[in-house]
């Protein structure tokens, strides 16, 4: 009889913790324009959860009693709301002010660009090199021919050793959804996440312009930011007479601090053009490519907040070439300097989600970080529908 009522008793605290775990909706706006503001950083100070805003503005998110809300943007004065403020709704509006510098300034310097980005790098890269563990939310669409005929994402845990200098992966849910053709490349199967992490934390994907011949293939130009007045913008461009170089990078960094907060690579149709066309069967002819990454200092830490890739390339078939299309995001969740214990047996050593069977514990792609809106709802259903 003891026994039966002790389960009782857990069963019936373990019920009324789940039920006062609500679900909450938070819209991020400018104030003056009401327009929603998309990469806003919601920081739940509670749980200490870390969202971003989607396209709309919107961030979701599970939470047991009340807790104050950080929000900061680049282009915006950072808000701590407090809960009582927000009135207990399940869904409400916070409106972001602009910071309104409309300087936009070449920054003039003894220093070249090229010495002034090695010196950014390699102080990001040992800011950012310390022992720590990520929740990560990562998510990626594939179109093949125009269509979408694979998705998949996952809740993972990244763990960083200093001395190793080594990613551990462990992943703790995912799914996935569609169907690939059993001739498309293996390259198209998932990004690596190991590698696309540490790429990230390298800055690998600037390495190009580190490289001493980058000022006869690049034009170097270093701005104040245009709403920012405490950061700048470098931005570096092919030259007319550079026969290799085709990515536009942007670069946006703490002059003072001396850290990248953000860069962006793209591909611009002009520089396409200048790509001489492979006709060979198996060669790829690229048709898009995009890079964003940013980085939040949040007091001593600093760390990959989030990413959005995309590549587009035509692959040379004998028959008839194919249109591929993959777009990969992801977006830090949580960030935590203690490391967590694991199991040898617990940790992913493949190289994406692609082949892992899917792991479904909770709706975890809800309050991920990420919150899709209708249309990607739209699509990742109806490849749920296809499966």
């Amino acid at each position: 009889m003891k026994k039966l009522l002790l389960l009782f008793v857990v069963l019936f605290s373990y019920v009324s913790v789940l039920a006062q775990s609500e679900e909450y909706s938070i819209i991020v706006k400018d104030i003056e324009t009401l327009e929603p503001i998309q990469n806003a950083t919601v920081k739940i100070m509670k749980t200490q959860q870390i969202l971003l805003s989607n396209e709309d503005g919107k961030v979701t998110f599970m939470l047991t009693g009340g807790s104050n809300v950080q929000v900061s943007e680049t282009d915006y004065e950072d808000l701590t709301v407090r809960w009582t403020s927000l009135n207990g709704e399940q869904k409400f509006v916070i409106y972001l002010k602009s910071k309104k510098n409309k300087l936009d300034e070449v920054v003039l310097s003894k220093e070249s660009p090229e010495k002034i980005l090695q010196k950014l790098v390699n102080n990001s890269r040992k800011k950012i090199s310390v022992s720590h563990r990520q929740k990560v939310y990562v998510r990626e669409f594939f179109m093949l021919d125009n269509q979408y005929t694979y998705y998949n994402d996952g809740l993972v845990n990244f763990q960083f050793d200093k001395n190793n200098k080594a990613t551990t992966l462990l992943v703790e849910q995912n799914r996935s959804y569609g169907l690939l053709e059993a001739d498309v490349s293996a390259d198209l199967k998932g990004y690596n996440l190991n590698d696309i992490m540490e790429n990230y934390s390298n800055f690998k994907y600037l390495e190009p312009l580190l490289n001493p011949k980058s000022k006869k293939e690049y034009d170097f130009t270093t701005k104040g930011h245009s709403k920012n007045k405490d950061y700048y913008v470098m931005s570096v461009v092919p030259l007319d007479k550079s026969k290799e170089a085709i990515d536009n990078f942007e670069i946006i960094y703490d002059p003072i601090k001396k850290i990248i907060l953000e860069y962006t690579i793209s591909v611009t149709p002009a520089s396409l053009d200048k790509i001489e066309e492979k006709t060979n069967v198996g060669d790829k002819n690229i048709t898009k490519s995009f890079v964003n990454v940013n980085y939040r200092l949040d007091g001593d830490d600093y760390y990959i907040l989030n990413s959005n890739e995309e590549i587009g390339y035509t692959v040379i078939e004998k028959e008839k070439s194919k249109n591929i299309q993959v777009r990969n995001s992801f977006v830090t969740t949580g960030f935590n300097k203690q490391n967590f214990t694991y199991k040898e047996s617990d940790v992913f050593k493949e190289k994406s989600l692609f082949n892992k069977k899917n792991k479904i514990l909770t709706n975890y792609w809800d309050i991920s970080g990420f919150t899709a809106t209708d249309e990607e709802k739209a699509i990742i259903a109806s490849l749920e529908f296809k499966l």
